[in-house]
Protein backbone atom coordinates (compact mmCIF):
# COMPACT_ATOMS: atom_id res chain seq x y z
CA UNK A 1 0.00 0.00 0.00
CA UNK A 2 1.08 3.38 -0.83
CA UNK A 3 1.94 6.21 2.36
CA UNK A 4 -1.46 7.59 2.22
CA UNK A 5 -2.98 4.40 2.68
CA UNK A 6 -0.61 3.68 5.09
CA UNK A 7 -1.63 6.71 6.88
CA UNK A 8 -5.17 6.11 6.97
CA UNK A 9 -4.27 2.54 8.39
CA UNK A 10 -2.12 3.74 11.24
CA UNK A 11 -3.64 6.89 12.29
CA UNK A 12 -0.60 9.11 11.19
CA UNK A 13 -0.50 11.82 9.11
CA UNK A 14 2.13 10.83 5.99
CA UNK A 15 4.33 13.62 6.90
CA UNK A 16 5.03 11.66 10.25
CA UNK A 17 5.31 8.37 8.49
CA UNK A 18 7.94 9.90 6.01
CA UNK A 19 9.58 11.76 9.06
CA UNK A 20 10.00 7.76 10.63
CA UNK A 21 11.31 6.12 7.73
CA UNK A 22 13.72 8.87 7.54
CA UNK A 23 15.30 8.63 10.79
CA UNK A 24 15.31 5.08 10.45
CA UNK A 25 12.16 3.96 12.66
CA UNK A 26 10.43 2.27 9.76
CA UNK A 27 11.89 0.71 7.00
CA UNK A 28 9.01 0.01 4.05
CA UNK A 29 10.17 -1.57 0.91
CA UNK A 30 10.35 -0.08 -2.39
CA UNK A 31 8.07 -0.68 -5.44
CA UNK A 32 9.34 -1.29 -8.54
CA UNK A 33 8.37 2.54 -8.98
CA UNK A 34 10.28 3.34 -6.44
CA UNK A 35 7.71 4.03 -4.42
CA UNK A 36 7.25 2.91 -1.11
CA UNK A 37 4.89 0.05 -0.30
CA UNK A 38 4.17 -0.65 2.86
CA UNK A 39 2.74 -4.08 4.27
CA UNK A 40 0.51 -5.09 7.32
CA UNK A 41 3.55 -5.34 9.23
CA UNK A 42 4.35 -1.73 8.71
CA UNK A 43 1.56 -0.86 10.02
CA UNK A 44 1.86 -2.40 12.90
CA UNK A 45 4.65 -1.24 13.35
CA UNK A 46 3.15 2.74 12.73
CA UNK A 47 0.59 2.09 15.45
CA UNK A 48 2.91 0.85 18.00
CA UNK A 49 4.45 4.15 17.58
CA UNK A 50 2.09 6.30 17.54
CA UNK A 51 0.81 4.55 20.75
CA UNK A 52 4.27 5.02 22.42
CA UNK A 53 4.39 8.49 20.60
CA UNK A 54 0.86 9.49 22.83
CA UNK A 55 1.79 8.05 25.88
CA UNK A 56 4.78 10.75 25.45
CA UNK A 57 8.07 8.72 24.69
CA UNK A 58 10.63 10.62 23.17
CA UNK A 59 11.80 9.30 19.68
CA UNK A 60 15.07 7.59 21.13
CA UNK A 61 12.63 5.68 23.44
CA UNK A 62 10.53 4.52 20.86
CA UNK A 63 13.64 3.12 19.27
CA UNK A 64 14.58 1.50 22.10
CA UNK A 65 11.16 -0.12 22.77
CA UNK A 66 10.74 -0.81 18.85
CA UNK A 67 13.81 -2.98 19.09
CA UNK A 68 12.86 -4.62 22.52
CA UNK A 69 9.14 -5.04 21.01
CA UNK A 70 11.42 -7.22 17.68
CA UNK A 71 13.53 -9.21 20.21
CA UNK A 72 11.58 -12.44 21.35
CA UNK A 73 14.65 -13.20 23.58
CA UNK A 74 14.39 -9.44 25.45
CA UNK A 75 13.90 -9.44 29.12
CA UNK A 76 11.19 -7.31 30.26
CA UNK A 77 12.91 -5.51 32.58
CA UNK A 78 15.00 -4.07 30.09
CA UNK A 79 11.37 -2.36 28.77
CA UNK A 80 10.00 -1.66 32.35
CA UNK A 81 13.26 0.31 33.19
CA UNK A 82 12.55 2.45 29.96
CA UNK A 83 8.54 2.71 30.95
CA UNK A 84 9.76 3.43 34.33
CA UNK A 85 12.18 6.13 33.59
CA UNK A 86 9.68 7.94 31.41
CA UNK A 87 7.22 7.92 34.70
CA UNK A 88 9.94 9.63 36.18
CA UNK A 89 10.39 12.44 34.05
CA UNK A 90 6.62 12.64 34.10
CA UNK A 91 6.72 13.32 37.29
CA UNK A 92 9.00 15.56 37.60
CA UNK A 93 7.17 17.64 34.43
CA UNK A 94 4.17 17.86 36.60
CA UNK A 95 5.98 19.39 39.80
CA UNK A 96 7.05 22.02 37.47
CA UNK A 97 4.04 22.66 36.02
CA UNK A 98 2.70 22.69 39.18
CA UNK A 99 5.28 25.29 40.92
CA UNK A 100 4.29 27.44 37.32
CA UNK A 101 0.54 27.30 38.42
CA UNK A 102 1.37 28.25 41.56
CA UNK A 103 3.49 31.54 40.80
CA UNK A 104 0.92 32.49 38.44
CA UNK A 105 -1.48 32.18 40.61
CA UNK A 106 -0.14 34.35 43.58
CA UNK A 107 0.96 36.41 40.62
CA UNK A 108 -2.87 36.73 39.04
CA UNK A 109 -4.11 37.51 42.50
CA UNK A 110 -1.55 40.62 43.33
CA UNK A 111 -3.22 41.87 39.98
CA UNK A 112 -5.78 44.36 40.72
CA UNK A 113 -6.52 44.05 36.48
CA UNK A 114 -7.72 47.66 36.46
CA UNK A 115 -7.49 49.91 34.53
CA UNK A 116 -3.87 51.44 36.21
CA UNK A 117 -0.74 50.10 34.31
CA UNK A 118 0.99 48.89 37.07
CA UNK A 119 1.08 44.86 36.62
CA UNK A 120 2.57 42.58 39.39
CA UNK A 121 3.02 40.06 37.00
CA UNK A 122 5.08 41.76 33.80
CA UNK A 123 7.45 42.98 37.25
CA UNK A 124 7.97 39.46 37.85
CA UNK A 125 8.78 38.49 34.43
CA UNK A 126 11.18 41.56 34.29
CA UNK A 127 12.21 41.00 37.30
CA UNK A 128 12.91 37.42 36.13
CA UNK A 129 14.89 38.27 33.21
CA UNK A 130 16.99 41.55 34.75
CA UNK A 131 18.15 38.59 38.10
CA UNK A 132 18.83 36.40 35.57
CA UNK A 133 21.57 38.48 33.93
CA UNK A 134 22.80 39.61 37.11
CA UNK A 135 23.35 36.37 38.01
CA UNK A 136 24.69 35.17 35.17
CA UNK A 137 27.77 38.08 35.36
CA UNK A 138 27.98 38.02 38.63
CA UNK A 139 29.01 34.61 38.11
CA UNK A 140 31.64 35.20 35.94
Amino acid sequence: MNVGDAAHRSGLPAKTIRYYEEIGLIHPRRAGNGYRDYTGEDIHRLAFLRRARNLGFSIDDCRQLMALYQDRDRASHDVREIAAAHVTAIEQKVRELQSMRSTLQKLIHACHGDERPHCPILDDIAGGTEDGDKGASAAV
